[in-house]
Order: structure tokens, then C-alpha cells, then sequence
């Protein structure tokens, strides 16, 4: 399968869907705010424009693409000064709080998503697998109950999965191991996507 270089822009997104539901503004910063059932609708209308089958990685492409062969916590490597490298997290994003209607106490301004493939890439030259913005998978969530299950991803369920890490969350949040979920119709200041397409 291919996996996009970069999650889905501002750009790429306003370029297939007329609109930009983004908080923070920016051709080249990631899409943002929107929820799995809108990465889906993206891409139907990507396929219907290309006459190709675009579609959301599954979680377990997911991991693989961003491992590149990798068993460490990140693709380029452990600790915080390898997150560093590798993307956008709570200790590299500028913080100033103040108030706002997504986080009433403990938001941030000066802190946001930030452009597209400015931190290392990985062996596969895919970047920002680590941070910037979660990245909805298009798999049902549930904790994993066998080997077969990781590969897989359950056949029902409610929630789906989201990977990645963000801009504001912890350097352990943003792991290639580190799983998250959110209802299909959630939206979120960085909750974006990347797509897939089978290379047959």
C-alpha cells in the first residue's frame, strides 16, 4: 500500500472539499477538526475526483509505516530528544495560557499544529508520524485481545482509532506504540488524517 507523505493539509484539504474547518490557519499546517466520518467523506471524494480507491490506513499499516523497520519508541529512536526529531509535541510547541471554549482552563495561544515535514522523516521518508496531529485510522478501537486482533482490527465496535500523538500532548503519548480513540463524529483542534491507497 502507499501511505500520503505528510497528513492531509489545509491545502489538499480546502483543494477536494470546497472548506477549511481548521482552527489554526495555514496552507501547509495539517487539517484539523475533523472527525473520522469527515477523513472518510475526504476521501470518497478523492476517489470519485482520481478514480482511484483512496481510503484510511488501517492501524496496523499505520504502525508499520511509522516504525520503518524501527522497535524503538520512535522512529528515530528513544527518549525525548529523539521525539525532538521526530515531530511536534507539548515540550517543542510555545505555550502561553489563557482561556478558550475547547479548553476552558488550560488552553494555549501560541501553541498550535505546525507546517507539514519539518522534522525528520522517517527511513521511509514519511513524515510527522510522531505529533503535530492525531491521525484517525480506519479501524474500530478496542484493547487487544489476541495476536491475530493487531493485525486485523476488530470486525465492530464504537469508537475508532486515533495515532500519532499531538502538538499538545506528552512526548509518551506521541509513540509508535501509543494508542488513542474518539467517536467517529468527534472533531478536535488536532485530530487529522493521512490516507492509503492499495498498490494494486
Amino acid at each position: 500500500f502507499y501511505l500520503s507523505q505528510t497528513p492531509i493539509t489545509q491545502a489538499q484539504w480546502q483543494a477536494v472539499m470546497g472548506n477549511n474547518p481548521s482552527m489554526f490557519k495555514g496552507d501547509d499546517l495539517p487539517v484539523e477538526m475533523v472527525s473520522w466520518d469527515d477523513a472518510v467523506a475526504f476521501c470518497q471524494n478523492l476517489s470519485a475526483r482520481d478514480h482511484k480507491k483512496y481510503r484510511l490506513p488501517t492501524e496496523a499499516e499505520w504502525e508499520y509505516a511509522c516504525r520503518a523497520g524501527t522497535t524503538t519508541e520512535y522512529n528515530t529512536g528513544n527518549g525525548t530528544s529523539a521525539m525532538d526529531r521526530a515531530g511536534w509535541y507539548d515540550g517543542n510547541s510555545t505555550y502561553i495560557p489563557v482561556q478558550s471554549m475547547f479548553f476552558p482552563t488550560t488552553t494555549m495561544t501560541g501553541a498550535g499544529t505546525h507546517p507539514v515535514a519539518q522534522k525528520a522523516p522517517n527511513a521511509w521518508g514519511l513524515y510527522d508520524m510522531h505529533g503535530n496531529v492525531f491521525q484517525w485510522c480506519g479501524d474500530y478501537y478496542r484493547e487487544y485481545t489476541d495476536d491475530a486482533e493487531k493485525s486485523t482490527g476488530p470486525r465492530t465496535g464504537n469508537a475508532r482509532v486515533l495515532r500519532g500523538g499531538s502538538w499538545f500532548f506528552d512526548h509518551r503519548r506521541c509513540r509508535s506504540a501509543c494508542r488513542g480513540a474518539g467517536e467517529p463524529d468527534s472533531r478536535d483542534l488536532d485530530f487529522g488524517f493521512r490516507i492509503a491507497l492499495d498498490s494494486d
